[in-house]
């Protein structure tokens, strides 16, 4: 017998630490770790103990005979990845155990940010003796994008919350709440009371298509309608025209998939799962019946995970399809395959993810709002799309962040190794350091953000080493002090934890895992209320 790790795979690497014959890979060092669509388990070299299953945060890892049957590909799957990549050098991977430098008896790290990369950059930063974390958030809610990024229907995957709450519920880890940084505070502030800040507020803004017609009522951004049903407090009034037939989604990566299939599956659907109770009622109404899923590029450029596609074709009741003019000569590989699968449903009837390739949208159409849009091929020849609702995931994109030095180009905060930079010096501003999208660009899974927060941490750790760190000069109760004077609604672990509680509350009378709160008055009332 062997395990399988199958779609929905976090891909932070928990599972290799645990393995003690090293048959999962790609693992950390290796060339393809940090561009891998997820790992895989060598079912040659699998000793069945479990180990990996019991580990995995997202619950992606399976038993072959306990293999769900529209997981089934994923034995094979797991199987090829070592056809190509044969298991060598079998020895236990080399994992740091990090501690301060001997003349260093304390270090203070201030995070902002409390999605993945500030949770893994903490866990790092908390497991060392002598380390205390303080993590500030503009929401008074945690966990970024895994609780208003993740689709819905990805309850797996949002399992992950429940090791990063763990991590917030450490004694040496202080958590301050709707404090917006830049505003309420400044980064220069708070080295006043840690010896480093470090930066993980994520891409809070989106690419732009840049052509004619993009600012008519009805474009959006997929980010937008992304966190609108999943109740992000600053979407939950956004409205969307679901009153079309015919939505267009610009881009092909796993954003614009999660899209089409949240507007197409039946609404009802969704009662089980964690999705807004506005935008449920919203879809319940909608008129929506295809969703065309364009890229400019061809199909072997295709930017969707596998195991992501693999799943869109095993939905109940939705057709996928494509063109065989645009499918059929291009591409390889398990993706390809199933495209092709696709083209011969084309003509199929009910709901639609209609893929389209080699579509370059110049224009937008419409008078008060979006009624069209046209796209160039690559021969010259153009071809219009009605539509009254488009919808762009062509990539997310950081915004600059007062105090510290952007890159427009990258939208990254320059950096080296996580060490902020300023680019006309060319020298890493002391004791400053980011981790994440705003760091890499926005690029990557889940998991991704853990090895990017250990680079960061260790950049932390050798400068302390160095004497490139002050010491604080003033005290965490000098912080909370001041962070209460300034903040009206200043919320922390406890107040986190009844909104919490009141969210499991009310999602227990409709039988979900919880009824969210969407907006920043019914959020505060849930923190004050009483036990």
């Amino acid at each position: 017998m062997t395990f399988v790790i199958s779609q929905g795979c976090c891909n932070d690497g928990s599972c290799i630490a645990v393995c003690p014959v090293q048959c999962i890979r790609p693992r950390p060092g290796d060339p393809d770790f940090t561009t891998t669509e997820q790992l895989y388990i060598d079912p040659a070299t699998c000793i069945d103990c479990g180990a990996c299953m019991d580990e995995c945060p997202v619950e992606a890892v399976h038993s072959d005979w306990d293999l769900p049957e529209e997981l089934s590909d994923y034995l094979a799957i797991n199987a090829e990845y070592f056809s190509t990549n044969p298991l060598v050098g079998v020895g236990a991977p080399t994992f740091t155990r990090r501690v301060l430098p001997q003349d260093k008896a304390a270090l203070s790290v201030a995070i902002v940010g409390t999605g993945p990369a500030a949770c893994y950059a903490a866990a790092t930063l908390s497991d060392i003796k002598g380390v205390s974390v303080t993590m500030l958030e503009r929401l008074p809610t945690p966990f970024g994008l895994v609780r208003a990024g993740v689709a819905p229907d990805h309850a797996k995957t949002k399992k992950i919350v429940d090791r990063f709450a763990g991590v917030l519920s450490r004694p040496n880890v202080t958590c301050y709440f709707n404090v917006e940084v830049g505003k309420d505070i400044a980064v220069e502030e708070l080295l006043e009371y840690h010896h480093a800040v470090l930066w993980a507020g994520g891409a809070r803004d989106d690419r732009k298509l840049g052509i004619p017609g993009e600012d008519l009522p009805g474009v959006h951004a997929a980010r937008t309608f992304v966190a609108w049903y999943n109740g992000h407090p600053e979407h939950a009034t956004e409205s969307f025209d679901l009153s079309g037939e015919r939505v267009v989604v610009i881009g092909n990566g796993n954003v614009a998939l999660d899209v089409a299939r949240t507007l197409l599956r039946p609404a009802d659907d969704f009662h089980a799962t964690e999705m807004a109770q506005h935008a449920i009622a919203a879809l319940a109404g909608s008129s929506v019946t295809e969703v065309v899923v364009a890229a400019r590029r061809g199909v072997e450029h295709g930017a969707f995970s596998q195991g992501e596609l693999l799943a869109l074709e095993k939905l109940d009741g939705i057709a996928v399809v494509a063109e065989r003019d645009e499918v059929a000569d291009n591409g390889s590989g398990r993706k390809h395959e199933v495209l092709l699968r696709a083209v011969d449903r084309d003509g199929a009837e009910g709901p639609t993810i209609r893929f389209r390739f080699g579509l370059e949208p110049i224009s937008v159409e419409g008078r008060d709002g979006v009624e069209a849009i046209t796209f160039r091929r690559a021969d010259g020849t153009t071809e219009r799309v009605e539509t009254s609702l488009v919808l762009r995931a062509i990539g997310y994109r950081g915004t600059a962040v007062v105090g510290l030095p952007f890159d427009e180009t990258t939208a990254t905060l320059p950096n080296d190794a996580g060490r902020v930079v300023d680019p006309e010096r060319g020298e890493a501003v002391p004791g400053l350091y980011c981790s994440g999208w705003i760091k890499r660009g926005p690029r990557g899974i889940i998991g991704s953000n853990k090895q990017d927060a250990e680079e960061t941490v260790d950049s932390v750790l050798r400068d302390l080493d160095a004497g490139r760190l002050s010491d604080p000069c003033r005290t965490p109760d000098e912080l909370e002090k001041l962070l209460a004077d300034r903040v009206e609604d200043l919320l922390d672990k406890a107040a986190w934890g009844r909104i919490d509680l009141e969210e499991k509350r009310r999602g227990r009378e409709s039988a979900r895992p919880r009824q969210k709160l969407v907006t920043i008055p019914e959020l505060l009332a849930a923190s004050r209320a009483q036990a």
